[in-house]
């Protein structure tokens, strides 16, 4: 459905699972595990994963905290977007890497859900992509302190408002790991 021509592949994005972004972050171990489980599954179906790494003031390039979790190991032949904003495809290379691939859809896994998650699936379904949120395998630390509501009402509400999103030619929804397609026009 996606309104970009003869783009019918479908691509993992794996969103910011870096060490200083996971480190407070709502069910940590378990939304790692489930993205674990959803690069093994792209991979055995030679789909395309394409990891993105936020850089700003908490996060030096190259620091500690900037580096991707352990758990989660990137192949050499999977694209790395280093990426400055929220939104994944701002000023970065993302969009030429997907439409090198021919990918229309993408499935959008990663950190924070209320900043990167959020503008990246905003992002791409105003581009034209086909946009399936994984909901159990995104997450955000817990900014309640601030006004937010609590981190798994966070990741709740998201899931809830992105589920059914609709728009000319394109559409947007959640599911969760055990859910996930990776054919085009599957619900997953």
């Amino acid at each position: 459905m996606t309104t970009l021509p003869g783009r019918q592949h479908t691509a993992l994005l794996v969103i910011d699972v870096q060490n200083g972004v996971m480190a407070g972050s709502h069910d940590r171990d378990g939304v790692i595990a489930n993205i674990n489980t959803l690069v093994g599954k792209a991979r055995a179906e030679d789909v395309p994963v394409l990891w993105v790494q936020h850089a700003d003031d908490q996060l030096q390039r190259d620091s500690e905290r900037w580096q991707y979790v352990p758990e989660l190991v990137r192949h050499d032949a999977e694209p790395l977007v280093h990426k400055n904003y929220s939104d994944s495809f701002e000023g970065t290379e993302l969009e030429t890497l997907l439409a090198e691939r021919g990918v229309g859809r993408v499935i959008v896994t990663g950190a924070q859900t209320d900043a990167c998650i959020r503008s990246t699936l905003h992002g791409a379904f105003v581009r034209g992509y086909d946009v399936t949120l994984v909901g159990d395998a995104h997450t955000t630390e817990d900014l309640s302190a601030y006004g937010a509501p609590p981190p798994g009402q966070v990741i709740a509400h998201t899931n809830l408002y992105w589920h059914g999103q609709l728009a000319p030619g394109r559409r947007g929804d959640t599911v969760s790991t055990a859910e996930v397609t990776f054919a085009g026009g599957d619900a997953g």
